[in-house]
This record gives structure tokens, C-alpha cells and sequence, in this order.
């Protein structure tokens, strides 16, 4: 082939098709999650206790001595529903590091529908708190941080 005469057109079109044919696979399995998101939660040994619980979490601030309290009485609920979601980080015996991409989108959005349940929920404040509590690295920190000024602040 006579490089001085090559098209790239072909191969930029056979390109821009895979990456569409690659997006729209990733669009289906956030489309998924979105469908099954927190489904255990509808169901026992979860329902009961966030039954109890959840109107008192919504006066709680996250991540204060009362929210914990809180969240130690939803033990029981919470191990099952770990155990069962794995947009959580203590699914993985190695917490974020162990998470896939589209784990980690699912608990982004899932941390900023959370903040919107209390009163004085704020998602820059959970990401700060988040990121100690996880050991969030501060690469992935920002991502997440840009991710929430992009798309989640309006």
C-alpha cells in the first residue's frame, strides 16, 4: 500500500462505530442498574429495619456521632444489604479498589440521592467524608468530585 494515497476515512468510520457499539453496552448496563438499584432493600431482612430507621436517618447529619448510632441499629439490614449490592464499597474485600467503573457511577449517583434524603444533606461534604472513610485515593477523589460539579450541581 502506498502510504501517500491512504484514506483514513474507513478506518476512522470502522473506529467510531466500535466506540458507539462499546458505549451503547456501557448504556445498557447503567440502564440495568438503574432498574435493579436497591431492590433488596424492598425485601427482608432490609425492609423492616429501614422501616424504623430511615425517618430518623432523615434528620441525621451524615457522618455525625447520631448518624452512626443509627447505622449500628441497621447492622443486621445493612451486612445483607452489602453483601448484595456491590455499588458498595464493603462488598469487595478491598472496598473502592475492587469496584468496577460501573460500580463506582451506581454509588456516585447513589451518594447524592442519600444526601438529597436529609435536611442538610450535601454531597461536597459526603465526598470529604467519603474519602476518609473509604480511603479514596486523590486521583479518583477528583474524578468524583469533578463528576458531581458537572452533572449532580445545579
Amino acid at each position: 500500500m502506498d502510504i501517500n494515497k491512504y484514506d483514513s476515512t474507513a478506518d476512522t468510520l470502522k473506529h467510531i462505530k466500535r466506540v458507539n457499539e462499546l458505549l451503547i453496552n456501557s448504556s445498557v448496563e447503567l440502564l440495568r442498574r438503574a432498574q435493579v438499584h436497591d431492590q433488596s432493600k424492598l425485601e427482608s431482612p432490609e425492609k423492616e429495619a429501614f422501616d424504623v430507621q430511615t425517618p430518623k436517618l432523615k434528620n441525621l447529619t451524615y457522618g455525625s456521632k447520631e448518624y452512626q448510632e443509627s447505622l449500628d441499629n441497621l447492622k443486621v439490614a445493612l451486612d445483607h444489604h452489602y453483601d448484595t449490592n456491590s455499588h458498595h464499597p464493603q462488598y469487595y474485600p478491598e472496598g473502592i479498589n475492587g469496584m468496577d467503573l460501573f460500580d463506582v457511577m451506581e454509588m456516585l449517583a447513589d451518594w447524592k440521592a442519600s444526601t438529597e434524603r436529609h435536611e442538610d444533606g450535601d454531597i461536597l461534604k459526603s465526598l470529604e467524608i467519603n474519602k476518609e472513610r473509604f480511603g479514596i485515593d486523590p486521583q479518583l477523589s477528583q474524578i468524583l468530585l469533578t463528576t458531581v460539579v458537572r452533572y449532580y450541581i445545579k
